[in-house]
């Protein structure tokens, strides 16, 4: 960037204080002469969890100059409780600066539209660039060599140790564990995210019999004291007696043997998969992103593909995997699998001809079920992805809140793991009926049969918990909520929709082989959106409102290619860019008639 605009930075204000600071408020004059990035994450968002690990590397590259502040910014009632932010940052090993925001004042300052957002400010306290979703690492590494050069030139650079304090490790035998699952001898495998391992426990459900794991991350096969996996969640039995294991940060697919304890590998790259790239092929040549949960139906692995919002597949006899259901696009649309949309797919579980998803974005449960020679997705509980909350009763009244997992019953129901309402609830297909069959459990993340109880994945508290399966379903008091964000008040008629997006230091739009942007709009209501929505590839488009309709969510996904600038290279390094967006509006005379959306850059 040749000119920045010189906007300073507002304060970093937030009621829930500091994390990993030792207890210190920290202050953007305390900052100033390092170069800070604010990081707007909220913890249910596997967008933000990406960002987290996309920043590690420059993080510790430039541990001396750029200090990198998380400021979480709830979207989920849950996520505003200050213990579930405290334990969100020991979870994905968070390791700077955190401001707990739980009323978005910063957000809001900040003028932040969408998780995650990556603000930069310079030495001497001005924003020079911002940021929305995934791909800027790149971006980022530019823009801070630059800034090190011009403030170490001008003397405004601080060098220096940062202000980062690593809290207390606490000494349990779990650390945030994600899944479970019943091995045929009666012990349980347990994924122990955190700590990078799996963890086999005896029949009782807390001895350890063994770790499968050296407890760092990385992804490397072999023994069970050799093998590394990076925060593995879903586990599943294949018909040859080994396990499947979702190993979630590597975007791999791995297996455990429990006979000989090896660990291999399934599918997957270690890279995360980015549009463009292949959708199916050879398991081992084809990049997977986040995949959560995994589960045996209709003769394949099904994978819960969270980081792009889709379902895939592992066919272990050909070796290969696929996309099976979802285009990528985020949000609640039922109809065949190819058509459907999901919003973070995070627990499976199949069960007869169907197999039941969490789809924890939504708030919602969903299923596959055969329809002819294909599949279809239809939705059992939950609206879409700004409704949630804990009320039971009739399924298409019933709400849930961020749910992590789904276990089929004896009885053809279904048990849910209701996370951040810290309950396992039931839906009954025969009745249509949601209940509660307890509370008080911290942050369930799933749930495995046994011996006729269930016994629950209580991540949050570290532990397996065994409870009784109820007769009579445990009732409380219903609560609903919206995603509390203020509405952007946008004038009647049309209004011009602009995503922002600036290509970073020495690159350029990639056009060799045609457009290189992309841009998808879409409106909850649909009835929203009289003419404007739909996919195309222009990042700026006349959006017409339908007369009559006051309020509404527009929803938008961007993406943007750009390849290094430099006519010598026959083969340009490319970086993906892309992000969406739920902007809540509400029609009103005297409103905007512009919507900027920052990607990259600054909107002049």
């Amino acid at each position: 960037m040749a000119s920045r605009a010189r906007v300073r930075a507002p304060e970093l204000i937030g009621r829930g204080g500091w994390l990993n600071t030792g207890g210190t408020d920290l202050t953007l004059t305390d900052l100033r002469g390092r170069i800070v990035i604010l990081d707007f994450w909220t913890f249910c968002c596997v967008n933000c969890l990406h960002v987290l690990d996309e920043l590690r590397e420059l993080e510790e590259k430039h541990r001396d100059t750029v200090v990198i502040v998380g400021v979480h910014s709830p979207k989920f009632v849950h996520e505003a409780e200050h213990q579930a932010v405290v334990d969100a940052v020991e979870r994905y090993e968070v390791h700077h600066p955190v401001l707990d925001d739980p009323e978005l004042t910063t957000w809001k300052q900040y003028a932040v539209r969408a998780w995650p957002t990556l603000v930069v400010i310079d030495p001497e306290g001005y924003v020079v660039a911002q940021h929305a979703g995934e791909g800027h690492a790149h971006a980022l590494e530019t823009l801070v060599a630059q800034l090190e050069a011009e403030h170490a030139a001008k003397g405004t650079l601080r060098r220096g140790d940062g202000p980062y304090v690593p809290p207390e490790p606490v000494p349990t035998e779990l650390r945030f564990p994600g899944k479970a699952l019943l091995l045929p001898g009666g012990t349980f495998l347990v994924s122990d995210t955190t700590r990078h391992q799996l963890v086999e426990l005896a029949a009782d459900g807390e001895s350890v019999v063994r770790r499968i794991g050296a407890g760092e991350r990385g992804l490397t096969d072999g023994t069970s004291e050799r093998a590394r996996f990076s925060e593995p969640q879903g586990l599943a039995m294949l018909p040859d007696g080994t396990v499947a294991v979702a190993d979630t940060v590597n975007h791999a697919l791995r297996r455990f043997d429990p006979a000989t304890g090896e660990v291999t590998t399934l599918a997957g790259t270690g890279r995360q998969w980015w549009q463009g790239s292949p959708t199916e092929g050879p398991a081992r040549e084809v990049d997977l992103s986040s995949p959560w949960d995994v589960a045996w139906f209709a003769d394949r692995l099904w994978i819960a593909m969270a980081g792009v919002h889709q379902l895939w597949t592992y066919d272990p006899e050909a070796g290969t995997v696929r996309a099976a259901a979802g285009t990528t696009n985020e949000g609640l649309v039922d109809g065949p699998a190819e058509e459907a949309w999901f919003a973070q797919p995070s627990g499976l579980a199949a069960a007869g001809d169907r197999l039941w998803i969490a789809d924890s974005e939504t708030s919602a449960v969903r299923y596959v079920e055969r329809d002819g020679k294909g599949f279809t997705v239809r939705t059992a509980v939950g609206t879409g992805l700004f409704d949630f909350g804990h009320r039971d009763g009739a399924a298409d009244q019933a709400l849930l809140q961020h749910p992590l997992g789904v276990t089929a019953l004896p009885d053809g129901s279904v048990a849910i793991s209701d996370t951040y309402n810290h309950a396992l609830r039931r839906f009954d297909p025969a009745t249509g009926e949601v209940s509660t069959l307890a509370t008080d459990l911290r942050e369930p993340s799933g749930a495995v049969l046994a011996d006729g109880d269930i016994v629950v994945v209580e991540s949050a508290r570290h532990r397996l918990t065994r409870l009784r399966l109820p007769e009579e379903a445990v009732r409380v008091e219903a609560v609903a909520h919206r995603t509390q964000r203020a509405a952007t008040d946008i004038a009647p008629g049309t209004l011009r929709l602009d995503v922002v997006f600036q290509a970073p230091e020495g690159q350029k739009l990639d056009t060799r082989y045609g457009p290189s942007t992309r841009l998808l709009v879409s409106s909850t209501p649909p009835e929203l959106l009289a003419g404007g929505d739909g996919a195309g590839t222009d990042l700026s488009r006349e959006l017409v409102l339908t007369e009559g309709v006051t309020e509404g969510v527009l929803h938008v996904s961007a993406m943007a290619a750009s390849c290094d600038d430099d006519p010598m290279n026959e083969y340009p390094a490319c970086h993906v860019h892309q992000q969406d967006w739920g902007v809540p509006v509400r029609i009103t005379e005297g409103g905007a008639d512009r919507l900027p959306l920052v990607l990259a850059g600054m909107d002049d």
